[in-house]
């Protein structure tokens, strides 16, 4: 009976000490022009597009529209494209010195 108690106290803190969370593998948020103004996105690992999405659109553009903008750049750059980063606070205050 504490076997089982046990193993199972085991092994719910071994899976959950693994769990995946895409924050983890965030990259330097993206900007993609588009027709309609420039989208944000916020790309994840280099190998899929699944987590990829936007994180600043143009305000007539709906989620999912820029979402798939977002997909589409990823594989673009796993293709061997070369990414163009959205400036950063940081970036910003660099340039102001």
């Amino acid at each position: 009976m504490y076997v089982r108690a046990l193993a199972a106290v085991i092994a719910f803190g071994t899976l959950s000490a693994c769990a995946i969370s895409p924050k983890d593998f965030e990259s330097q948020p993206v900007l993609v022009d588009t027709a309609m103004g420039p989208v944000i996105c916020q790309l994840y690992t280099p190998e899929q597009v699944t987590w990829d999405r936007s994180i600043g659109r143009p305000n007539a553009m709906d989620v999912a529209t820029a979402d798939t903008i977002c997909r589409n750049e990823g594989k673009r750059i796993i293709q061997g494209g070369e990414p163009v980063y959205a400036p950063t606070t940081t970036d910003a205050a660099a340039t102001e010195l």
